[in-house]
């Protein structure tokens, strides 16, 4: 390597230009394309502002604390009849995220709920938005425990910076009056200033059955339904028609 190249490095790693570093693939295609200088100039910077771009939106995936790298691309909405795939396309645009509306995926176990929440959720956080991901049980533990150690008001802001806030499996648990007192003020407190998308196994009719006041649970619902989407889940169980393929033909993997 040449003392220009050299130079070239100290001053990109001082500058934190990593994407310099690899000037020489950039030289070479300079070359190859006939590029001026205030071409080559252009697309050394347009390369780093590129990188930039990504690294963030891979910070906030990672942020977002995803379980799974599911996308919208690879979910089958034919195995949702009573969703429209436009509407889940049109929601992925993150404009009910800027009116602050919410979603509810409502429907029995296995239809893709989660998979429809982390694919909005990941395409939302390519976009420059800011997202949290949360089972229910999990947002419950870090709220109790935040509450005996004196951190409560830490974890709200912490949560309320995020532009969606997405609570994953809200029926898998029966809530204490405590900890539904919890979740209420969390979800309340985003009621008109931050969006929330929510899946749950269970009809708002039956929500007095995991909560403990039937008063709060209506209060609840009355405040997540308020400007919301409902998506309609209910489809045979996606998981069930794997183990019945598999059943019927056992080279399936």
């Amino acid at each position: 390597m040449n003392a220009s190249g050299d130079l070239i490095k100290i001053y990109a790693k001082q500058l934190k230009f990593p994407t310099l570093n690899q000037y020489e693939k950039l030289v070479y295609l300079a070359q190859e394309q006939g590029w001026g200088y205030e071409k080559f100039l252009a697309e050394a910077l347009q390369g780093e502002l590129n990188q930039r771009a990504e690294n963030q939106q891979n910070r906030r995936i990672k942020a977002a604390h995803f379980p799974l790298a599911k996308t919208l691309d690879n979910f089958n909405f034919n195995n949702v009849p009573n969703v429209e795939e436009a509407l889940v396309w049109q929601l992925a645009t993150g404009d009910f995220v800027d009116k602050r509306e919410n979603i509810i995926l409502m429907g029995n176990p296995g239809t893709g709920k989660t998979h429809i929440c982390i694919g909005l959720g990941r395409r939302l956080c390519r976009q420059g938005y800011q997202v949290r991901f949360y089972t229910a049980a999990n947002l419950i533990t870090e709220l109790t425990e935040a509450q005996q150690d004196g951190r409560l008001s830490r974890v709200h802001r912490s949560i309320s910076k995020a532009n969606l806030l997405i609570v994953d499996e809200l029926s898998y648990m029966t809530f204490s009056r405590s900890t539904a007192e919890l979740l209420f003020h969390v979800l309340a407190d985003r009621n008109e200033r931050g969006s929330v998308m929510l899946t749950t196994n269970l009809e708002f009719s039956k929500w007095g059955e995991i909560f403990p006041d039937e008063m709060l649970a209506a209060a609840l619902i009355d405040r997540l339904t308020h400007n919301a989407h409902i998506l309609n889940m209910n489809a045979q169980s996606y998981r069930l028609q794997q183990r019945l393929k598999k059943d019927k033909d056992p080279d399936i993997t």
